[in-house]
């Protein structure tokens, strides 16, 4: 048997698939960058709109309740009434907060309150009877108004239009803007504040403001004064000047501690203070002596001048002239000869 020669060492890889090949980049490196560059611009345009969206007030913020100024602006809300705010906590409690408030950005984590009271005091009196986070937080609207008279005007409208104020509360919102120095007068204030209202209903406003520059403290129920009863009030105050004060002492000695209470001293108050000004007129009457009628001034000589004309003088020198011949043509030619004497 011939014998092989082996000429060449064995060589597993022969055998073998095709030896793994380095993959080439699919993307050029240009391509990656403006990829990651479209990707931050959107990221900074994201940024940007959600900026701009806080800023003009577009965004809804959760803020603390604690961090929340609720005195920010003198609020137009005398007192709220129990069952709307019943109402209004078991609305919260079962929806959640479904209209963000107004809050004004004032630096450092703290807001000013500008519309929105009944929500807030319902949150908070929510948060202190169960303790649940949920409503230790309010849902608002960050405002940048121009100016302190721009954040009530939109305080007044909201008011307006979601609950309707009582003309002592509108009255009084007006007297504290113009006391803080928002309105330089009663006047602007009405204007800026009410500039929807009608002029009848501005008119009616402003004769509130003298009741609450008077009772503003004393009245416990200031938003049960009526409308009618308001109106007699404030005319009676302009007629009295010391009625405010006997009104005043009224309220304290009674002490009522309820609406009807409150309202029966007024019409009390008013109907002495109508009362009075008859009983000074009939006491005035009664001390007042008849006029004693002076004595008729006796001719002392009379003139027969012409026929038809008579001249008398009196007791006092005065001249008369009597007859049918005195009348406007003998006035026009006696002043013509006085004055070309």
């Amino acid at each position: 048997m011939a014998k092989r020669r082996r000429l060449t060492p064995a060589n597993p890889a022969f055998l073998g698939g095709d030896p793994a090949r380095t993959p080439t980049p699919m993307r050029a490196p240009i391509a990656e960058v403006a990829r990651e560059t479209s990707a931050t611009a959107a990221v900074e345009e994201m940024a940007r709109t959600l900026s701009e969206a806080r800023e003009e007030g577009r965004m809804v913020v959760r803020v603390p309740l604690g961090a929340v100024q609720l005195d920010h602006l003198v609020r137009d809300r005398v007192v709220a009434d129990d069952e709307d705010m019943a109402a209004l906590e078991r609305s919260i409690a079962a929806r959640g907060q479904q209209t963000p408030v107004e809050l004004a950005d004032l630096g450092a984590g703290r807001y000013g309150l500008i519309s929105g009271w009944r929500r807030i005091k319902a949150l908070a009196a929510l948060h202190a009877r169960t303790g649940e986070e949920r409503f230790a937080q309010v849902l608002g609207l960050i405002r940048r108004p121009a100016e302190r008279a721009d954040a009530y005007v939109a305080m007044v409208e909201e008011n307006e239009i979601r609950v309707g104020l009582s003309y002592f509360e509108r009255a009084r919102i007006v007297a504290k803007a113009v006391e803080q120095g928002v309105f330089d007068s009663d006047r602007e204030g009405l204007q800026t504040l009410f500039d929807a209202a009608s002029r009848a209903k501005r008119s009616k406003i402003g004769s509130f403001l003298p009741l609450v520059r008077a009772f503003d403290g004393v009245l416990r129920f200031p938003h049960a004064l009526s409308e009618r009863q308001g109106l007699a009030l404030s005319r009676a105050l302009a007629e009295d000047d010391g009625l405010a004060d006997r009104v005043r002492d009224a309220l304290r000695t009674a002490a009522p501690d309820t609406p009807e209470a409150e309202t029966a001293v007024l019409d009390n108050a008013l109907r002495a203070a109508s009362a009075a000004p008859a009983s000074k007129a009939a006491a005035k009457v009664e001390r007042t002596p008849e006029p004693v009628p002076e004595p008729a001034a006796t001719p002392r000589r009379a003139i027969n001048v012409v026929t038809g004309i008579a001249l008398h003088e009196d007791s006092e020198g005065r001249l008369v002239l009597e007859g049918n011949r005195v009348d406007a043509t003998l006035k026009a030619r006696l002043v013509a000869w006085l004055r070309g004497q």
